[in-house]
């Protein structure tokens, strides 16, 4: 077996997660085998993954490789940067290594943002497994890394910061994203595709509109009756749905999406 010079090298699997938990034997057979040095964490709990990914990163770690969905992604994503806690509402966290690299090793329910990167198709584990490999050998050209932008968000009036690598959603998008969490062992058995048209059929029979104010950057104040306010950096969300066809990761902007007065 070929000894390969990678990265100091830590994947975070998202245990509580049953795709994930599957996928990962054959992740950690596949590294072992290829001779790729790396450690490995498991989460158990909601905000493991961004705690682990702060603490490798002070402990010296060059990169870390997600293994799961999108909220998975965005813990660890919001790891590399310093706590929200504390900040001024206008401050933003300082990344803890600004050289450290994120790999993507989808394993989720709806693995958007993987599917943003290859442009609208469905995100396969063992090519973006392979593209790890494959750079942890120093096989990949340089433009194989590539700089994304990072949402910066707060709500319940400023009282709690978040950091996510997607999307964030107001309106029947939170609310198909929370049932799809809630889904029982019969509907996980499901794609992930299916998971989502199944819980976004629920909601919106469900759904009311709600009036809200929003304001685009120095734009007038706007009053509506909403389904839907999405902010957004990938063009993908809510399981393979384009929300936004011209969003890009790295263009240094978030684009606003926004649904009012539709019907069902």
């Amino acid at each position: 077996m070929k000894r390969v010079p990678s990265p100091s090298l830590l994947v975070v699997v998202n245990y509580a997660a049953a795709r994930a938990r599957l996928a990962w034997p054959a992740i950690r057979e596949t590294l072992a085998r290829e001779g790729v040095r790396f450690e490995a964490h498991e989460t158990r709990r909601a905000g493991d993954a961004r705690e682990r990914t702060r603490a490798a990163l002070l402990e010296g770690y060059e990169m870390i490789a997600s293994v799961g969905g999108d909220g998975t992604l965005s813990e660890v994503a919001a790891g590399f940067y310093e706590s929200c806690e504390g900040l001024a509402e206008n401050e933003m966290p300082r990344p803890l290594n600004a050289e450290a690299t994120l790999a993507v090793l989808p394993a989720g329910t709806g693995d958007d943002f993987a599917r943003g990167l290859g442009r609208g198709r469905r995100a396969v584990l063992a090519e973006w497994l392979q593209r790890l490999v494959l750079y942890c050998r120093g096989e990949l050209d340089a433009d194989a890394v590539r700089r994304v932008d990072l949402l910066s968000g707060s709500a319940d009036a400023g009282a709690r910061r978040f950091l996510c690598i997607n999307a964030a959603t107001l309106g029947i998008g939170a609310e198909v994203a929370a049932r799809v969490a809630a889904q029982g062992a019969r509907l996980r058995r499901l794609p992930g595709e299916a998971r989502f048209a199944c819980a976004a059929l629920r909601a919106l029979v469900a759904w009311r509109e709600r009036r809200v104010r929003l304001r685009v950057g120095e734009a007038e104040w706007r009053e509506c009756a909403t389904n839907l306010i999405a902010v957004t950096n990938g063009a993908y969300a809510g399981g393979g749905m384009n929300f936004s066809p011209g969003a890009r990761t790295d263009d240094g902007l978030l684009d606003v999406v926004t649904a009012c007065g539709l019907t069902r």
